[in-house]
């Protein structure tokens, strides 16, 4: 079964790239998340002479090594580490501010439609600010588990699932957090402020997508 599935999942990640690509992607399917971290650590990046990296909050990142491997040292790059949980607040919004001006930023999605639309929804707008502007080059990495039918969907899979789980990993004090549920709340921490719908990416190929035959990420 679980080659079945693999097999299964092999297809609609290869239409999905082809949808992705019309809408002027870069985009790539690899079937593990080491995979991905060697497709992007030996071909992508050494092909776009960044000199600066920043990420995006991103599960799968994470996951996939990427984070590590990005601030090891190996491409010489300077990097705005907006992961580190050890930095003070006021420290960590100004290194969010200038990774918007970054070579590349890496991150992943909150969901990727089957017709090549890429969908987030941000809490501070600093990762889905950065896949719209500022950055050179963007890097995403998702999972399978990202792949939605439509829009209307990648917005279900994300104010009924993404949202609410996410809330609960970050500890913060929204009643999804509580209930599991999605009450539209108006508290401080609240997660859900910012939408993009990125149906084509400008310049052609700026934002490279590695799809991962995987459940990746939340």
């Amino acid at each position: 079964m679980t080659d079945v599935k693999r097999s299964f999942w092999k297809l609609k990640l290869e239409g999905v790239k082809k949808a992705l690509e019309r809408n002027n992607f870069e985009a790539f399917v690899v079937e593990t998340a080491d995979e991905a971290r060697e497709l992007a650590t030996e071909k992508i990046i050494p092909s776009l002479n960044a000199k600066s990296v920043a990420w995006g909050g991103s599960m799968t990142v994470q996951e996939a090594g990427l984070y590590e491997s990005l601030k090891d040292g190996r491409f010489g790059f300077t990097v705005y580490d907006t992961l580190d949980r050890d930095v003070p607040r006021e420290e960590m919004l100004e290194r969010r501010r200038q990774a918007l001006l970054a070579d590349l930023f890496v991150t992943g999605t909150n969901a990727v439609t089957e017709t090549g639309l890429l969908v987030n929804l941000d809490m501070i707008g600093n990762r889905v600010g950065a896949i719209t502007f500022g950055p050179r080059w963007v890097i995403i990495v998702a999972g399978r588990n990202k792949i939605v039918p439509d829009l209307g969907e990648a917005m279900v899979r994300i104010k009924d699932y993404a949202a609410p789980v996410n809330a609960m990993r970050l500890s913060f004090k929204t009643p999804c957090a509580k209930t599991a549920v999605c009450e539209e709340c108006s508290g401080t921490q609240r997660i859900c402020n910012s939408w993009t719908i990125t149906e084509k990416s400008f310049p052609k190929g700026r934002i490279k997508v590695v799809l991962v035959n995987q459940d990746l990420g939340i």
